[in-house]
């Protein structure tokens, strides 16, 4: 019994410190001041900005009761473990036990949300993948990826939507890119930023000899925050362009140049969309995917970061890969940075992502 009541006060204790860490008083005063100017009769006036503000204050809303509600689980399991060892005549062991597993599941899941703290970590997705060195191998393989990632973000409950995509001369695609929308949705995806690695027997060779391809997979938050608002570009400063969609959608999408490509000529920085059979609405789309790009290439510190912003990456070639996933002669995908490694390549291909995002987060939050 003595064990159990360890348990559970080092649970409490684990608690406690990760509510320190949080600053959690910190986050409930900025509730309170949200919350009034919510209460504001003139709040509304400014719907995007009125928007912005009721989505922090319902994230912080949501984390204060979390940990709220955890503390008081581990308090309560804490008070009764305490009463049960004194009073014999009663045994609360089985009960104790599942309100300790119950509660553990509960904070592990929290503390893994706890690693995604970055600056942008809560935002939603802009993923692009870029078929690198390998032909059509390479080609099909970015439509891999992008199956992969798709399946992921249902598993998620993630809302994925491909908003550009340049069809490959025989099979998958040239390149591809996607909106993901969720809670902290790059937080969970940020992971996947980089050269991608696949060895398998190619089923483009005649020979059947085992092929090596490559794809690189950019991943940038969408933000949505005030100062996206105060960006105004001048008009002399981007070139748009319009063209026929050549992705999903209809005959209408495909025979009309509804899909549109903004420039922005001073920085470089392009945005795309062809989602959409309005070619008034996927200007919108890119402009507001432009502005987010052109945000982070102001803050980018390194020139690396900027180039990546304007598009331009390193080879997706030998060298370069974040992880390799080989088909043949074996089967293992292994995360370079992290060594974390699997056997089961076909449930990763499937979206079984979690082991690599976790251990991508965890090695991160050591640096």
């Amino acid at each position: 019994m003595s064990e159990l009541i360890n348990e559970i006060q080092n649970l409490q204790q684990k608690i406690a410190s990760t509510r320190e860490f949080l600053d959690l008083d910190k986050k409930a005063v900025r509730l309170k001041e949200l919350e009034y100017a919510m209460s504001q009769p003139d709040f509304w006036q400014d719907q995007k900005g009125a928007a912005i503000l009721s989505k922090e204050a319902a994230m912080l809303k949501e984390e204060i009761q979390l940990w709220d509600e955890m503390g008081d689980m581990a308090d309560d399991l804490v008070e009764v473990s305490k009463l049960d060892h004194a009073d014999q005549s009663v045994n609360m062991t089985v009960e104790l036990e599942k309100g300790l597993g119950d509660l553990r599941a509960r904070f592990d899941k929290a503390e893994f949300k706890v690693l995604m703290s970055g600056e942008y970590d809560r935002e939603n997705v802009l993923l692009s993948i870029y078929a690198g060195a390998g032909g059509d191998d390479a080609q099909d393989w970015t439509r891999m990826l992008l199956e992969m990632y798709l399946k992921y973000c249902e598993k998620m409950g993630f809302k994925a939507d491909i908003i550009d995509s340049s069809p490959g001369g025989t099979v998958g695609y040239k390149s591809v890119g996607l909106t993901i929308a969720g809670a902290h949705a790059y937080g969970y995806l940020k992971s996947e930023d980089g050269v991608h690695r696949l060895v398998r027997i190619s089923p483009f060779d005649a020979e059947k000899m085992r092929h090596t391809s490559f794809a690189m997979v950019q991943v940038i938050p969408q933000i949505e925050s005030a100062e996206l608002e105060d960006i105004v570009f001048d008009d002399k400063d981007l070139r748009v362009d319009t063209y026929c969609s050549s992705g999903p959608g209809g005959q209408s999408v495909n025979t009309t140049y509804s899909a549109v490509r903004i420039v922005h000529i001073p920085t470089g920085i392009t945005a795309t969309c062809q989602n959409s059979r309005s070619q008034l609405q996927n200007k919108e789309t890119a402009l507001k995917i432009l502005k987010s790009k052109y945000l982070l290439f102001q803050h980018a510190q390194q020139e690396e970061e900027q180039a990546k912003l304007r598009g331009e990456f390193k080879e997706a070639a030998w060298g370069n890969q974040i992880r390799s996933y080989v088909l043949h002669p074996y089967q293992l995908v292994k995360d370079h940075r992290t060594d974390f490694e699997t056997s089961e390549i076909n449930k990763v291909l499937e979206g079984e992502i979690d082991g690599f995002v976790e251990a991508y987060l965890k090695n991160s939050a050591k640096d």
